[in-house]
């Protein structure tokens, strides 16, 4: 298993030896940090995010129900597994852990087997729902984000921008005369043709808090945080000449497709609502279509839109 961030452990013990001890036995798997208090450990934690925390209850400045119970508060921390690492054999301490949101119990003295056991059972869980929540915010066919992350990531945004009163922008495009391509070249070059449009959208965004998505079935959407109009229509200009200049093999030939798109920038503002935000940038999208494809054009609130 190759050392990094994900695959790491934090050892939380105020005694040297122990931290010695786990230390050699984890170091071969694992890349490890290593605290002697509570605070120490839930400012490592916040800091490196290790992939999990293995935690000693009996520590002199704060137990380890106080570090977990601070952890599982704190949203940065509160996905950390945390294995408590003890002496104690009472059961109803072992419950109270439970309860508190621990995912297992090493005892001690150590076994170095059952610690390495228990550490890479622990990891093989953790990658296996990493895979399925991956794979549940992934469009199938694209690779790119799907609706359901979106509207998950829309919805933090947006909030964001509301608070920090900051303009928000968002691109929804359409591909122009897809089923018409879809019909004389077949769904298999128009599988290709939208994996190509979303790589190429992908590719268009300079910054990493930019995101898109696949919003139908030859609908994409990108969301732009902390983006005036300024800004949206440079990004959509590029995305729009980028998806313009491409040549789609199909059966021998290649043709060119193109994107219409539609803007919506807000400052989010208390009774601002996501769907009329959406609805917004849908608005444009739709005159865009209707004035002749391959256009940008900017949802202004009103019933008519200005065209880039």
């Amino acid at each position: 298993m190759n050392k990094n961030e994900k695959n790491s452990v934090l050892i939380v013990d105020d005694e040297s030896g122990n931290i010695i001890t786990l230390t050699h036995i984890l170091s071969s798997e694992y890349l490890v940090y290593a605290a002697t208090d509570g605070e120490e450990a839930i400012e490592t934690a916040k800091e490196h995010l290790p992939g999990c925390i293995l935690l000693d209850i009996i520590m002199e400045k704060m137990d380890g129900y106080e570090v977990l119970f601070r952890l599982k508060n704190d949203v940065r921390t509160r996905n950390i597994p945390v294995i408590f690492v003890t002496g104690l054999s009472n059961s109803e301490d072992e419950m109270k852990g439970l309860d508190l949101g621990a995912a297992d119990y090493i005892s001690k003295p150590f076994n170095p087997v059952i610690v390495k056991l228990r550490v890479r059972n622990l990891f093989k869980i953790i990658n296996l729902t990493d895979t399925v929540d991956r794979l549940s915010k992934t469009d199938q066919l694209t690779g790119i984000s799907n609706r359901r992350d979106f509207d998950y990531k829309l919805s933090l945004v947006f909030e964001h921008a509301k608070r920090g009163k900051k303009p928000l922008s968002i691109c929804v495009m359409d591909v122009d005369n897809f089923k018409k391509y879809n019909d004389d070249y077949g769904h298999l070059w128009g599988d290709a043709a939208l994996r190509t449009i979303a790589k190429t959208i992908e590719n268009s965004l300079k910054r990493t808090v930019d995101t898109t998505a696949r919003w139908g079935s030859e609908e994409f959407i990108t969301l732009l945080p902390d983006t005036d109009l300024k800004g949206a229509l440079s990004v959509a200009e590029s995305i729009r000449k980028n998806i313009e200049n491409l040549q789609f093999p199909s059966g021998g030939k290649s043709v060119n497709l193109t994107l219409s798109m539609g803007i919506n920038t807000h400052t989010p503002k208390q009774g601002s609502a996501i769907r009329d935000f959406v609805a917004g940038a849908d608005k444009a999208l739709y005159m865009a279509k209707k004035e002749g494809k391959n256009k940008v054009r900017i949802y202004d609130g009103a019933e008519g839109q200005e065209q880039l």
